[in-house]
C-alpha cells in the first residue's frame, strides 16, 4: 500500500520541535560540501513543515533539495531532541517518486533487486562482457567504466564482477559438526562483488564449529529503493523476506549479516516502513531479536575473541571507519574493533564517525559530484593514519571509500573486518 509522508510524521510538529540551535550544521555531510541553509537539517525541517502546511509546492527545485541529503544521521546523533530528520526525508521521497516518477535506470536496477534470478543472469552476462564496458584493474579486483552513464562514472572505481555469486557458490546447509546453527543474510554487494566477505564468514563459523544455513532464497533488503522513494519495491521485498525468515528463524540461533546497511534496514527500517500496516510491523518487530551484524554476534555470542587471542599477531596497521548504519543506527562500533585488535594494531583516523559519502542510488548517480566531494576528506583521513588497511563492515562504504582513495591517490587496501578475522584464524 502506498504511503504519504503525513501517514508517519507530522512535519509541522517536527519542525516546531527544532530549536534552531545549529549543532547539526558542523556535522551535516551535505552542508559540508554544499554550504546552503536549505541543505542543512534545520533547512530540510523548515521546508518539510511548509510542505505539509500547503505553503510549499513540491516542484523540481524542492525535489532537488530533498534528494541532496546523504541520510547519514549525523544530525540525529547530535540533536538535543533527537529529531528524526533522516526518517522524514525518507518519507517525503516517496511523494517525490509518485509525482515525478522513478528514473528509468533506477527502475531497471530495482527490478534486478526484486528478482535475484534475474540479477544472477545480469551479473553473469556482465562478467562475461565486462572488458567491453570496463577497464579492469586485476591487481585490486576493481574496474573503471569506459563510459559516463547515470549509474557509471569513468573516474569512479567499481568492484569487479564475479562469474558465480556467493550464494550460488556454496550448498545451502553447511555442517560444521557443531551443536549450534546460524543463518546468513549476505546482501547484494557481498553476494555479487565482494564474495571474500561471505567466504571469510564461512571460515570463521567453521573454526567455531557452528553450522550454517545459507538462506539462498533471500531477496535484497530493499535499502536502495527505500532511500530513493520506491516504496513499491520496499513493500515487495520486505514482505517476502519477513515471510522467508519466519520459515526458518526457529531453527537457527541468529540471522547474521556482515553488512551495516542491510542489517539496519531489516532490523530497524522494516518496522518504520510498516508503520501503517500493523500486522507486518508486528511481524518485522518479532524478528528483531534474531537479526545481528556479524561482528556484533560473533563477539557477544561466541568464544571468537579467545580463539583469536591464541593466534599470531600481525604487523599490519588497521584503521576503522564507522558506517553510519552501524554506529549511529545500531550502536555498533566497539565490536569490530575488539575483534580486530586481537591480531592487528588499530590506529584511529581523526574522525572515524564521518560519513564516507555514499548516500544511496541518487547520490551515486545524479549527484555524484556531492558524493565525490564528501569522499575526499575521508580518503585524506585514512592516508594520514599510514594504515595498511582500512576496514568497515559495510560494502556500500567499501565501494565509496575505494573510489575516494582511487581519485585521491591513496593506496591503502580495504577489507571488511570479517576478512581480517578470517585471515588471522588461518595463522
Amino acid at each position: 500500500m502506498s504511503k504519504t509522508p503525513q501517514d508517519i510524521f507530522d512535519y509541522a510538529t517536527t519542525t516546531d520541535d527544532c530549536i534552531k540551535c545549529g549543532k547539526c550544521i558542523p556535522v551535516c555531510t551535505i552542508h559540508n560540501v554544499n554550504a546552503d541553509e536549505v541543505t542543512s537539517p534545520r533547512g530540510f525541517l523548515d521546508l518539510l513543515g511548509a510542505y505539509q502546511r500547503g505553503n510549499l509546492e513540491l516542484d523540481k527545485n524542492v525535489k532537488d533539495i530533498f534528494e541532496s541529503c546523504f541520510l547519514c544521521t549525523n544530525c540525529v546523533e547530535v540533536c538535543p531532541k533527537s529529531i528524526p530528520t533522516d526518517m522524514v526525508i525518507e518519507q517525503v521521497r516517496s511523494d517525490i517518486g509518485k509525482k515525478f516518477g522513478i528514473a528509468w535506470y533506477k527502475k531497471a536496477f530495482f527490478l534486478l533487486l526484486r528478482h535475484r534470478w534475474l540479477n544472477d543472469i545480469a551479473f553473469k552476462l556482465g562478467w562475461t562482457f565486462q572488458t567491453c564496458g570496463f577497464k579492469i584493474k586485476a591487481d585490486i579486483n576493481s574496474m573503471n567504466s569506459r563510459f559516463n552513464l547515470p549509474m557509471l562514472k569513468t573516474d569512479r572505481l567499481l568492484p569487479s564482477l564475479t562469474k558465480t555469486s556467493f550464494l550460488n557458490s556454496h550448498k545451502e546447509n553447511i555442517d560444521n559438526g557443531g551443536k549450534r546453527k546460524v543463518a546468513i543474510f549476505i546482501g547484494c554487494l557481498g553476494n555479487y562483488n565482494y564474495k571474500e566477505v561471505g567466504n571469510g564468514l564461512l571460515e570463521i563459523l567453521e573454526h567455531l564449529e557452528i553450522d550454517v544455513f545459507l538462506a539462498k532464497d533471500q531477496k535484497c533488503c530493499s535499502a536502495p529503493a527505500y532511500f530513493t522513494g520506491d516504496f513499491d519495491t520496499v513493500d515487495n521485498n520486505a514482505k517476502y523476506n519477513i515471510e522467508y525468515f519466519e520459515s526458518f528463524s526457529k531453527d537457527v540461533e541468529a540471522i547474521i549479516i556482515p553488512e551495516a546497511t542491510c542489517s539496519a534496514m531489516i532490523k530497524i527500517d522494516y518496522e518504520h516502513y510498516f508503520h501503517d500496516q500493523p500486522e507486518w510491523k508486528a511481524r518485522a518487530k518479532a524478528l528483531k531479536d534474531k537479526i545481528f551484524m556479524a561482528t556484533e554476534w560473533l563477539q557477544h555470542h561466541t568464544h571468537l575473541e579467545q580463539l583469536l587471542a591464541s593466534k599470531k599477531k600481525s604487523t599490519k596497521i588497521i584503521t576503522y571507519h564507522d558506517p553510519c548504519h552501524a554506529k549511529k543506527m545500531q550502536g555498533i562500533h566497539q565490536e569490530p574493533r575488539n575483534l580486530i585488535r586481537k591480531n592487528y594494531n588499530i590506529v584511529e583516523m581523526s574522525d572515524p564517525n564521518a560519513c564516507c559519502g555514499f548516500g544511496g542510488v541518487t547520490m551515486q548517480s545524479e549527484k555524484f559530484h556531492f558524493a565525490k566531494a564528501a569522499g575526499i576528506p575521508k580518503a585524506s583521513m585514512i592516508e594520514k593514519t599510514k594504515a595498511d588497511v582500512v576496514s568497515a563492515e559495510c560494502s556500500a562504504c567499501r565501494m565509496q571509500i575505494n573510489s575516494s582513495m582511487s581519485y585521491s591517490g591513496v593506496d591503502t587496501v580495504f577489507k571488511n573486518p570479517i576478512e581480517l578475522i578470517a585471515e588471522a584464524l588461518r595463522k
